[in-house]
Order: C-alpha cells, then structure tokens, then sequence
C-alpha cells in the first residue's frame, strides 16, 4: 500500500510507468494499492502533481496574489509518503466511539480480531470481537484538558496487528441551571480558544520540524487557552495525536471553496448585514465535492478524541444549502458539535449561535442556543525584527506589549464575562500567530516572540474559567 498524507491539489500516480491512480483535493489522505506494479530491486513512484488553485476545490487561505488576510499558495505533496506492507486480509480501518464508561469498536476489512486495552500498569483487557463490539473499561479514567488520559490499543487479526489508542469523554450540549450550555463528560465547560491558522515561515504549511504542532500547543496551554481552532486547513496527523496527548480541545474548519467577495463576504456582514439565504444555491460539482470532501475529513479524523467540534462554512465563503450539509454531516458523526455557518449568514440547523465581532464589542445576547464568539480580537502589534515583511494587517493598531494584552484583556471583560452567566459558551480570539503581512497573532511568525504579558493572560483564563465554575 502506498500512502500520501496530502498533495496538493491533483495528484496522478505511476509506478514503473504504471499508471496506478488519482485523486483530487490537497487536505486528506489517500491511499493505492501498488502491488501489481512493483519489480524485484528498485521501483520508479512518479506523482504529477497539478495546482491551479481551482476554486471548485477546497483551497483554504491560498491565493496568488497574496496580502493581507490572503497567504502565500502551496503545492504538490506537503505531507508525508510511505510503503506499508500488508496481509492478503488486513485491518483497514478502525473506529473507536467513547463514552464515559467504554468504547464502541468497528473495525473494516477482517472478519474478527482480538483487543488488548492497556487499563493500567501491567494491566490489561483481551477480548474477541467480530467486526463491531463493545469494551467496558473498570474504574475509567475520563479526557479532560487537565487530565488527557488515552488507553493505548493493539488490534490483531492473523498476520495482522495494529496499534492505536482511544479516550474516554463526551461532547453535549446538556441545559444547566436554565441555559444551555456545551458539556464535556456531562460537565459544563467554557471554550477559551484562540484561532490557528497553521502557518510557518520555513514551509508555509509546514514548520521545518514536526515537534512545532506541539510546541504551538505548549504555548497555547501556558497562556491558558484550553481549545485551538484549526482554521480552514486539515494538519498532519501528528498535530491532533499531540492535541490529544497533551491536552488540547480542537474545533477543526471544513476547507473553504468557491469565490469570494469582499463586500458580501466581509464587509457587509462586519456593520451588521448578517441575514442572507442560501437553499435556493444550484447544487454543482463544486458543492457535491465539498460535501465529499467534508465527509473525507470526519471519517478521517474520527478517532481523535481531542476533536470536539466542526466548523462547516466560515463566513459564509462557499455556502451553500447550510441546513441540508448540516443535516449530512451530523448524522455521519453525531458525537461532535457543528458550527454550521461561523460568523453570519446563518440559516436554521446548527449547534450554535456564532457571531464574528471585530473593531467593537458590543453587549452579547445570547438565546436558546448556546452562543459562540468564534471570532474576535485580532490587534495587531508589529514587532521589529519578526516579521514577514513590512506590511502591516490586524484590526486595531497597537504600540507595545502592554497595549497589546490591556486591550485582549479589555474586551474580555466588557464583551465575554458578563455574557457567560447568560449563555455564551465559549469565545475563540483572532490568533494564535502572526502570519505573514497579518500581523495580530499572540506570537509573532517565527514564535521567537511572545506579543503578550503571559501572567496576565493566565490570570484572565483564570476569572473565565471561576465563571464556569458557577453554571
């Protein structure tokens, strides 16, 4: 078997002049069979790969004229590529669904297979399963960012056997003292989270060492956020095996398509114009293809039991018929929450109320559904030395580190504390780094910086999470 992490965008495979595959959409793994084409001693894999930033195909923050919010393109394969070796009859997949007490277990491509589930030091659990069962773990040990508990795994079915893990939690939406309100295992939870864009200088999409992911993650839990918000790109798998080893709720972000307008997209929405429809959008390759390409993305981050919840369109760039993709995508993983239109332009179906607030605060009004500012923030502070270039992007100029913190600081007591007692459930800033000409991250592009007073931060995580203590 021969695997790709990601290439982007088009991919066509040959080995020995073999023809031996295709596949198309830069984000998600994919995988051919090349048994019939290998030789005995050295073996020629040829990948033409083709990117013409097509916007009928997810493409993220790309673009070729790059500026402002808009970043440097990318190209051909950026994740990893192996050979593996495998049985005539071998485990293809596995699919672990947790709950408080145990684990629901699917596993493809083999008739049965014995669990092992390490439950302590030198202790373990073995059973038979055939295709789908079911282990009950003694005296559970529950996920939390606190106490990232995971259960590693080994799965064995002939000459096959597989290593893997799993975590016991759940994500809900349960009413606590009148008001709904995001739960994990049963418990109310408040998302403090920052948006990450996943950018690096020394590869674009790709820090020059993979020990980077859990690096951001560190930085990210020092100053006290306890979510990241994986913003319109999917990462190598080691970025969310590090979430959940260390303890780090992830919202991920469906990869945008489509066009995009700044007055209609941005502009309008930003002073107020936030009401639009969209089930009167002409299905077309181009929404059949995100559909797919969003359902790629869950079955592929199933197991990751860090990932809480999804972003399906993201101020309204692609959208389209929000109600129905929610729908779809819920029922192909209902154990996650949905954001199905972050920001504006909401329709009926989603599990949240998502605004975006830039420029202002404003005084929140949440109502049934519990609220989440997915966006806000965003100052920008220009830091010599750490840069980009010399451009400079953000939604409010800053002069100092002081500045900086005081005015993140600012708006989350005037906006975000007074508004947790009456529904909001979480409240994500604009972002965890600088990126290129954008210029309002809590660390500048290379991370050598931190652009904010870090005790302060934590002492403000502080007054936010003493706030959930009394839901």
């Amino acid at each position: 078997m021969l695997h790709f992490g990601a290439v982007d965008q088009i991919a066509e495979v040959r080995v020995n002049k073999t023809f031996i595959g295709k596949h198309a959409g830069g984000y998600l793994p994919f995988t051919f069979d090349v048994t019939n084409a290998l030789l005995p001693g050295l073996n020629l894999i040829e990948v033409d790969a083709q990117d013409t930033l097509n916007r009928d195909y997810p493409y993220g923050k790309q673009t070729n004229k790059r500026g402002g919010m808009w970043y440097t393109p990318v190209s051909g394969i950026w994740q990893s590529v192996w050979l593996e070796a495998v049985p005539e009859r071998y485990i293809q997949n596995v699919r672990f669904t947790p709950d408080l007490t145990g684990v629901n277990v699917e596993v493809e491509g083999v008739e049965a297979c014995e669990i092992r589930v390490q439950t302590g030091e030198g202790e373990t659990i073995a059973q038979t399963i055939r295709r789908t069962g079911r282990v009950e773990i003694p005296n559970p040990k529950l996920w939390t960012p606190e106490t990232p508990h995971l259960y590693p795994v080994t799965i064995t079915a002939g000459e096959d056997r597989v290593q893997s893990y799993f975590a016991l939690r759940t994500i809900t939406i349960e009413q606590k003292r009148g008001k709904n309100r995001i739960c994990l295992n049963g418990e109310p939870i408040f998302i403090h989270g920052v948006l990450d864009q996943g950018y690096f200088p020394e590869g674009i999409f790709l820090p020059a060492d993979e020990s980077e992911f859990e690096r951001d993650i560190l930085r990210m839990k020092e100053l006290g956020f306890n979510l990241l918000r994986k913003h319109v790109k999917v990462e190598p798998a080691c970025f969310y095996a590090a979430c959940d080893r260390l303890g780090m709720l992830v919202m991920q972000d469906m990869v945008n398509s489509g066009p995009y307008n700044f007055i209609w997209n941005t502009a309008l929405p930003t002073v107020g114009f936030k009401c639009r429809r969209d089930d009167r959008v002409r299905m077309g390759f181009r929404q059949e293809f995100f559909i797919r390409h969003s359902e790629g993305t869950i079955r592929h981050l199933y197991n990751y039991p860090s990932l809480v919840s999804y972003t399906i369109f993201n101020e309204s760039w692609g959208q389209f018929r929000a109600d129905e993709v929610y729908r779809k995508l819920k029922a192909l993983d209902p154990t996650r929450l949905y954001d199905a239109t972050s920001g504006w332009f909401a329709q009926h179906d989603s599990d949240f109320d998502s605004e975006h607030i830039y420029f202002r605060t404003v005084k929140l009004r949440p109502k049934i559904r519990p609220m989440l500012l997915s966006e806000c923030g965003g100052y920008s502070l220009f830091v010599k030395g750490h840069t980009f270039g010399e451009a400079q992007y953000g939604y409010g100029k800053c002069r100092s580190i002081a500045e900086f913190t005081q005015r993140i600081v600012n708006m989350y007591r005037k906006m975000v504390l007074p508004a947790i007692p009456e529904g909001l459930c979480g409240c994500i800033i604009t972002q965890l780094s600088d990126v290129e000409d954008e210029i309002n991250g809590l660390y500048t592009y290379d991370r050598k910086v931190c652009k904010v007073e870090a005790e302060k931060m934590r002492a403000l995580a502080e007054e936010l999470y003493k706030k959930e203590d009394v839901l």
